[in-house]
């Protein structure tokens, strides 16, 4: 994915973006500062409307919003294993893991391996690690 050449003038709705407009945010974060956001916008945009627009981001080292995107991600992993998969399509999630398995950074592996673990283990959960960002700033593998 390539640097979005367009100015970015902020979103309709930001409690319900469209994948267009979280693409072009996250090519230029700081023409709408994530502080400018409503209350756990990580939350609101962590389903799976978007989930494959995050993933795209996550994948591309060169998003400035990366580590946002990975971030969701960790988000929307936890909430499909932990609500037995109630929340979001188990199937899309499994997708999303083996693609960062197989053409993903040590970043993305790190989440397609502690997906797994989560998957395997959700008594592993912290919700500082998963939600919160721990995983993500950490860059860390859980066992």
């Amino acid at each position: 994915m390539s640097v979005q050449e367009s100015t970015f003038h902020g979103f309709a709705n930001p409690v319900d973006p469209s994948p267009t407009e979280l693409r072009a945010w996250a090519y230029q974060p700081d023409s709408v500062p994530l502080a400018s956001m409503p209350p756990d916008w990580d939350l609101l945009v962590a389903g799976d409307h978007l989930v494959t627009t995050l993933f795209e981001l996550a994948m591309d080292p060169a998003c400035p919003a990366r580590r946002f995107a990975l971030h969701c991600l960790y988000i929307y992993a936890a909430d499909g294993i932990r609500t037995n998969f109630r929340a979001h399509p188990k199937r899309r999630f499994r997708k999303l893991v083996e693609q960062a398995e197989r053409g993903g950074d040590e970043l993305m592996r790190n989440w397609a391996h502690n997906s797994r673990v989560l998957l395997a283990r959700p008594d592993l959960f912290v919700y500082h690690d998963w939600c919160e960002g721990g995983l993500v700033r950490e860059n860390r593998r859980i066992r």
